[in-house]
């Protein structure tokens, strides 16, 4: 089988609604018939639990993963829809940072874990932790077919898009020529203020190829749904939100090249 598509989901700023944006593109593109691997990278472990990862669970995580003391395949988990799939990750992960700093090629771990297993999908897509460090710079440099950056619509994300442009640019020229941005996603966005649409209207003037046309609205049913351990679908399917994220994913479907399948 032909190695699957690889894309990070990555903003250095929390609370951009990246995990929200991971989880619910992942069941998304999973309900229009591709297989797809969510791999929980952050330490908080939001995008596992938000699937209904039990935290306690013994089985292998994606700590254990990079430290080699388990194949990919042995931490895969089956998640709310057939085809969707979760790679765990506990806060023990903070503590690779640390030993990653003394490996050969470190910024690498992470993709030379994936190699074996990536081909069972059709998509992986990593979560990262809201910051530029180690962990993020491994998924980044695993992410062969792009990064995905939500950015609120808010100016101070607007300033942090900059900061990630400078940081991708780094890595591009050092460990991984093929990254690209592959998207990016306004998210919270609050149709009754001038702010929100002027932010809209000034990333896509800088971007015009990147902003995907549809914006996730801000929303209470998104914000609802990790507490029950679902995806936006599974507990609010009719919402705006679902809508949205929907629509997003059939755009990202068709910018990754891979064939539209249906529900």
């Amino acid at each position: 089988m032909a190695a699957g598509k690889v894309i990070a989901v990555a903003n250095q700023k929390g609370g951009v609604g990246k995990t929200t944006t991971a989880v619910n593109l992942s069941s998304a593109v999973a309900r229009l018939g591709h297989r797809v691997l969510l791999l929980d990278f952050d330490p908080q472990g939001n995008a596992g639990s938000s699937l209904g990862v039990d935290p306690s669970s013994p089985s292998p995580d994606i700590y254990d993963v990079i430290a080699g003391d388990a194949l990919l395949s042995e931490a895969i988990l089956p998640a709310e829809v057939p085809g969707l799939f979760v790679v765990a990750a506990r806060p023990d992960l903070a503590g690779a940072e640390v030993e990653l700093v003394g490996m050969s090629e470190r910024e690498s771990v992470l993709r030379d874990a994936l190699i074996d297993d990536a081909s069972q999908f059709d998509l992986v897509v990593i979560d990262c932790p809201p910051s530029l460090s180690l962990l993020t710079v491994n998924a980044l440099v695993a992410a062969t077919d792009g990064v995905l950056v939500p950015v609120q619509t808010e100016y101070l994300p607007l300033e942090g898009l900059t900061h990630l442009v400078d940081t991708l640019d780094a890595i591009r020229s050092r460990l991984n020529p093929g990254l690209r941005i592959v998207g990016i996603l306004m998210t919270m966005y609050d149709a009754r203020t001038n702010l929100s649409a002027e932010v809209v209207a000034e990333l896509r003037a800088h971007f015009p190829e990147l902003v995907f046309q549809e914006v996730i609205p801000r929303s209470v049913r998104l914000s609802e749904a990790p507490s029950r351990g679902e995806s936006i679908f599974a507990y609010a399917p009719a919402s705006a939100g679902a809508i949205s994220y929907r629509l997003v994913a059939e755009e990202l479907v068709q910018r990754l090249g891979l064939a539209s399948e249906g529900d």
